[in-house]
Parts: C-alpha cells; structure tokens; sequence
C-alpha cells in the first residue's frame, strides 16, 4: 500500500513540474542558458592576463596530452622530458592554420613558445609541425667538449642541462653589446659561465644539434644599461631594470657601501649602470640616477 502511494504521489510531482515548464516557457530557458553560461570553459574573461617575460621557443616531440590537468609532456631535443601547462589563453596552431587546444595529440612535432610562470613553464603557443621543428635554449654554459663537439647549456626552463652537437661551420656571434666589444667572438668563448642563446633542431637519430649560437656575455665582459628600475632588494642588494635598447630585463646587484645613492632607488627611477658579469651576476661598478 506506501508502494503504490509512493508512485501514486510521484506520478503527480512530474505532471506538477511539466505542467510548470510548458506554462513557464520563458524562466525554464533563462534557468538553462544560465546553467550553460556558469559551465562553459571557454569564458577567458575569467582568466589573467598570460605571464610576461622573455620566452623561449622549446622544440620536440609531444610526448603525452593531459586535457583534465591542461598539461603536456614535450620531449625536448637534447634534454630530458618537460611539463608545460597550457590552457585557453594558448594560441595553437597545425601546420600555420588555427586550431583548437583539443587538436593537441600525442606524437606530434611541436615548436612550443614558453615563459615561466612563478615556478611552472606555460605554453603562450603551441606550433604542431608535420617537419621536426627547430628548438631555442638560452641559458648559461656548462661546459663545451671542443673534441666531441658537444655544447651542454643549463637553462632556467630546463631542470637538466641540454647537450647538443655542435658540427663545423656552426655560426658563433656576439649580440647587442658584446657584438660592439668582442666582434670576433667565437667557440672560444664557450667558457663555463657564458650566456648563451642558441637555435637548433635535430638530427635523424634524434639528437639536438646547434644550428646558430649567439653569445649574448662572456664572464669578465663589461655592459652598460640605461632604463627604469622595475624592482629593487636593498636586502639582497639587488635591482632589476628594463633596458630599452633591447626591451630586456637585467638583474644587477651592487654593494652598498660603494653606492650610496642605492637609498634614493625607487621602482620607476631611470638609471644608467655600468656592470661586469662574473660569470654568475652582473656586478655594478658604477651607477647614476638621471
């Protein structure tokens, strides 16, 4: 007897709820589009702005797509697998056409534009490549064995150093400031400490091989930077300022003893400072408020 009573009031309840919704027309749509506007993943004005900075272009082979967690794994010529995470502010492209992120497959070649964001590597876009594409390190030089031919570079998006083959006739040049100071740089000036720039791709066998090395400072070298301070740590005595002549951002530290007008530095204020890189840091050794 509750069974059927049970059934009896059920029954009741739908009709009640049909009869609502087919007198109520327009509220049941507005609850829908409103359930459809609340679950929808493509609304980017939710997101922030992507991440700003110098990028790096990664090349290699993606190795696996995680679209629950909106990551990749890309195998990078030279250097172990990385995790890059991406999501709807990603421009992806196949072959040069516009596709969507759901397009990303495992197996693909792929040209990745990255920049770090906090401590995680984000992908600005993604190029999927019917040809092995061309990769991009920039980082600082371990060491090169002049022998074998072999460059490794540790770079700040990479937790293990990157080895690539460097064949003969391999271009070497200086940029921006070092171009002016040291016109014939060469593979000499692969010294431990070196930063260095370099665009490759890979080979048949799957190893990365240098194509153009630019050497943008060589431990001892002297630069000169004018442009604003964007952040400065009197604790850690240490500024970072734009320059504008190549729109690049440099970490200089100082001593404080030695610049007084270090306690008249403000973010916004317009510098000029001459520095020596030592192979870890550019150290200010002399600098003026203009």
């Amino acid at each position: 007897m509750i069974r059927v009573f049970a059934g009896v009031v059920l029954a009741i309840m739908t009709m009640a709820q049909a009869s609502w919704a087919s007198q109520n027309p327009d509220q049941n749509v507005g609850i829908q589009a409103s359930r459809v506007s609340e679950s929808s993943p493509g609304d980017r004005s939710a997101l922030p702005p992507p991440p700003k900075g110098t990028s790096t272009v990664e090349g290699g082979t993606i190795r696996s797509v995680d679209p629950v967690r909106d990551q990749l794994i890309l195998s990078v010529y030279g250097a172990k697998p990385m995790k890059i995470l991406y999501d709807e502010r990603t421009q992806v492209y196949r072959d040069g056409v516009k596709a969507p992120v759901s397009d990303l497959r495992a197996h693909d070649h792929a040209s990745v534009e990255t920049m770090l964001d906090g401590s995680q590597i984000f992908a600005l876009s993604i190029h999927m490549l019917s040809q092995a594409p061309e990769g991009e390190a920039r980082g600082q030089v371990v060491g090169y064995d002049a022998g074998a031919r072999v460059l490794t570079v540790m770079s700040p998006l990479s937790q293990q150093p990157i080895r690539l083959h460097v064949p003969a006739g391999t271009s070497v040049v200086g940029v921006g400031q070092l171009k002016v100071s040291s016109p014939s740089a060469g593979l000499q000036d692969l010294v431990k400490g070196t930063l260095v720039s370099v665009r490759f791709d890979s080979s048949n066998n799957g190893r990365g091989v240098a194509r153009q090395i630019s050497i943008l400072a060589i431990p001892g070298s002297s630069f000169v930077f004018t442009g604003n301070v964007v952040s400065i740590d009197l604790a850690a005595n240490r500024l970072v300022m734009v320059d504008p002549k190549d729109d690049q951002s440099y970490s200089i530290v100082f001593d404080r003893g030695r610049f007084p007008l270090s306690r008249d530095l403000r973010v916004g204020t317009r510098v000029t400072v001459t520095a020596n890189f030592d192979g870890a840091n550019y150290v200010a050794t002399a600098a003026k408020i203009i």
